[in-house]
């Protein structure tokens, strides 16, 4: 699982967005950087995170943060996602897993005593210069703003 940590360079990723554009760590550069895996769009405890983050999105702006989502699911899927709840960032839909495994954020999970891959829910948060300030492992989907933005 995730080996990234706190100091880290984080990963040089290249990722297309909702609608088609790309994202690269590159064009963050002067601003901190929040990067945040979810497991599925649409689902209750994605959609409960992405929108504390909506709701808090000015007090990001004002620190001068950028926020990414990113998931495995498609395009389509981001964009009906983006545009029901409105989210005022861009989401990746990064259906190869190139910036999810460049992160290290899939690998073995258990949901009702099953087990199976997937999206490990973790946050970075990169600051200016393209290091890795802090991982958080432990989200709260209802209070992420909050975890970051201490």
């Amino acid at each position: 699982m995730t080996t990234l940590k706190a100091g880290d360079k984080a990963p040089n990723f290249s990722g297309v967005d909702q609608d088609g554009k790309t994202h690269k760590l590159a064009d963050y550069a002067g601003k901190k950087l929040v990067v945040f895996f979810y497991p599925k769009a649409s689902t209750p405890g994605c959609t409960a995170e992405a929108c504390d983050l909506r709701d808090n999105f000015e007090r990001f702006k004002a620190n001068n943060y950028e926020l990414l989502g990113v998931s495995a699911d498609s395009q389509k899927a981001q964009l009906k996602f983006k545009d029901k709840y409105e989210f005022p960032f861009p989401l990746l839909a990064d259906e190869d897993k190139a910036v999810i495994n460049a992160f290290g954020v899939w690998g073995p999970k258990k949901f009702m005593g099953k087990e199976y891959d997937g999206i490990h829910r973790t946050t970075f948060v990169i600051d200016e210069n393209g290091i890795i300030d802090e991982v958080i492992e432990k989200v709260k989907t209802k209070e992420h703003a909050a975890q970051i933005l201490k």
